[in-house]
């Protein structure tokens, strides 16, 4: 659910674009509150995705994306052998794992994003057959995490509902500690 982000003190274009991410991971976060590991790893759809995938994927996204700015490689290099392995679980991970490297990933996406001298900076794109051979800016990589982590917010909502009901407003109510109606 989508929760109210506060307005931007005035010029503070970086606080706006890490609070809308920050408000995207909590919709994320949310859907696994009161789930078992199985629950978490389990498909309800025709889809392959579950939140404990898509929790994963979106942190290995986030900081991926990071680390290319940075001028870095990747924590993990993925390519057509190891892509599937983006979307679970493996070895000896588990939700609270990835939800507590999640806490280190998005604190040094906030430290490098407060860190560079302009949003209007760039980095090149990676090479890949689809995309182009240019520059992005540091403004295009918080649109691009806020992007994919809200597109995932999405799933992760619907795959939620699936597997107990549990909606968005149940949710945010029980992070919070109230109920509505």
């Amino acid at each position: 659910m989508v929760k109210h982000v506060p307005a931007e003190a005035k010029g503070d274009e970086r606080g706006a674009l890490l609070s809308f991410l920050e408000e995207q991971r909590g919709g994320i976060r949310r859907t696994l509150l009161g789930l078992t590991a199985e629950q978490a790893a389990s498909r309800p759809s025709a889809s392959e995705l579950s939140l404990a995938g898509l929790l994963k994927h979106v942190i290995e996204a986030e900081q991926s994306w990071v680390a290319r700015a940075k001028g870095e490689p990747p924590a993990v290099h993925r390519d057509d052998t190891n892509w599937h392995e983006n979307f679970a679980l493996a070895g000896d991970e588990t939700v609270e794992s990835q939800l507590a490297y999640w806490e280190k990933v998005a604190a040094e996406t906030e430290d490098f994003i407060r860190s560079v001298p302009s949003l209007d900076d760039t980095f090149p794109l990676p090479e890949a057959a689809w995309f182009p051979k240019e520059s992005v800016s540091m403004r295009w990589l918080m649109l691009c995490l806020i992007r994919e982590t809200a597109r995932h917010a999405g799933h992760a909502d619907i795959i939620r509902e699936s597997l107990d009901g549990a909606t968005a407003f149940a949710l945010v109510a029980k992070e919070e500690g109230t109920s509505w109606g």
